[in-house]
């Protein structure tokens, strides 16, 4: 059986809440950020899009590309409260859940509580809940993995359904342009301009061995050394409650891999990039062997404690765990990053 998977995306989320809140934002351009010097917009209406605003970018250049912009601030608690609400919802369909940040999650809906046949209409059934609940709207792709879930969500932005089925997917991907797939940053897809690839069938058709020579060879003695995991946001974080939600989810997936590859170590590290591209680490070793979400999360906390995000946003974060056994103290300071296979979710 083909694995139902749902991957819904609220649209434009910050901002749709201010603009739900506060009928005055209707239908103008505002972006979510602190407007100061080195503020930096955390999400922006469409409206606001359409002048070139985006998140991650600078509130000073969003001004000038959009001089009527409104800028607000934000509430994270306001929207931690919706997160809430959506996740209701999903758990009234299916409790295999898989958050990546406030506003989007992955659903296996292959065997869901309602007894519902096709993904597509519990998709369309979560999307209407969701706007009766909350008066928002939401995006959401149905197909038989995460990866192409996540890019049919995309791909009819605002308040778009779109559905991958298994004998067009090939296809789908073909005429996808590079920088719509899923994991593909702008460097990188510069990177494969300048090879040639522009498509998702250039990118089938160019051989393994030019693909291995232009990106990262695979050392197999990584995974002996650690295992880790990472997320980089499409909007900078710098607020508690945001930060908290995304140390937990980032632990829940470490312990997951940990689980996978049973690996055994004793020193966790906390990989932060912030908003200028500066990296810092900061690790902590315990005599005994790190296993489970609650041996993990409160040192995770503990280090994050030593990180100044407030006035600093926070761009990508990671955790990882190191075997302290066979590694060296400069091993132990040093980031390694596990090549991982995906899997589906198993069925339960």
């Amino acid at each position: 059986m083909l694995m139902k998977v749902i991957h819904v995306d609220m649209d434009s989320f910050f901002s749709s809440v201010e603009q739900r809140d506060n009928p005055e934002l209707k239908g103008k351009p505002i972006a979510v950020g602190h407007d100061a010097e080195r503020g930096v917009v955390s999400t922006a209406s469409y409206e606001a899009r359409r002048f070139g605003v985006h998140s991650a970018q600078s509130i000073q250049v969003a001004k000038r590309l959009c001089p009527q912009l409104i800028i607000v601030e934000p509430h994270f608690q306001k929207y931690k409260e919706v997160s809430a609400q959506l996740h209701d919802i999903f758990h009234d369909y299916t409790d295999l859940i898989e958050p990546i940040s406030l506003d989007e999650a992955f659903l296996d809906v292959t065997e869901n509580k309602k007894g519902i046949e096709l993904g597509v209409d519990i998709a369309r059934e979560i999307k209407q809940r969701i706007h009766e609940t909350t008066g928002l709207t939401a995006s959401a792709g149905v197909s038989y993995c995460k990866f192409l879930a996540k890019i049919a969500s995309d791909w009819r932005k605002p308040d778009g359904l779109t559905v991958i089925h298994p004998d067009r997917a090939l296809d789908f991907i073909a005429q996808l342009k590079i920088e719509k797939i899923w994991g593909v940053g702008q460097k990188t897809a510069e990177k494969m301009h300048r090879m040639g690839i522009f498509t998702g069938l250039d990118l089938r058709n160019m051989s393994l061995s030019r693909l291995t020579q232009e990106y990262r060879p695979v050392i197999s003695e990584w995974e002996r050394k650690s295992v880790s995991c990472e997320q980089t946001f499409e909007s900078d974080i710098s607020e508690n409650a945001a930060v908290t939600i995304h140390l937990y989810h980032t632990v829940l997936e470490l312990v997951r891999r940990i689980e996978k590859n049973d690996f055994e170590g004793r020193t966790l590290t906390l990989k932060v990039k912030f908003l200028d591209f500066q990296q810092i680490t900061r690790s902590i070793t315990v005599d005994h062997i790190l296993h489970t979400k609650d041996e993990i999360l409160p040192l995770a906390k503990q280090l994050m404690q030593q990180v100044e995000f407030h006035s600093h946003p926070i761009r990508l974060l990671g955790l990882g765990v190191s075997n302290q056994k066979s590694a060296t103290p400069q091993e132990e300071n040093q980031w390694i990053e596990l090549e991982l296979e995906f899997e589906p979710w198993p069925n339960v």
